[in-house]
């Protein structure tokens, strides 16, 4: 699946996106979040705290706990204001 990252999301992990196939084991987008938070330091400080979090399943609107089976893309961002 193609991940998505915004804001300081993609500043801290230092790239704009990845394509993954994350363990079976992974079905909702919070158990990703855990997941890609151990693939590397900036992983790690990206996603230490998931509550900040925000995420899209191609290209609409979850909560983290929403189910990832047969998803194609991912988006994950910080909490979004209008301006």
């Amino acid at each position: 699946m193609q991940l998505l990252y915004f804001a300081w999301v993609r500043e801290r992990i230092g790239m704009g996106g990845e394509e993954v196939s994350p363990p079976e084991a992974v079905e909702t987008v919070a158990d990703l979040v855990a997941w890609l938070s151990s693939r590397s330091d900036g992983h790690a400080a990206a996603f230490a705290k998931p509550a900040r979090l925000r995420a899209a399943v191609d290209q609409a609107f979850v909560p983290l706990d929403t189910r990832i089976a047969g998803a194609r893309e991912i988006a994950i961002f910080p909490p979004v204001t209008g301006g």
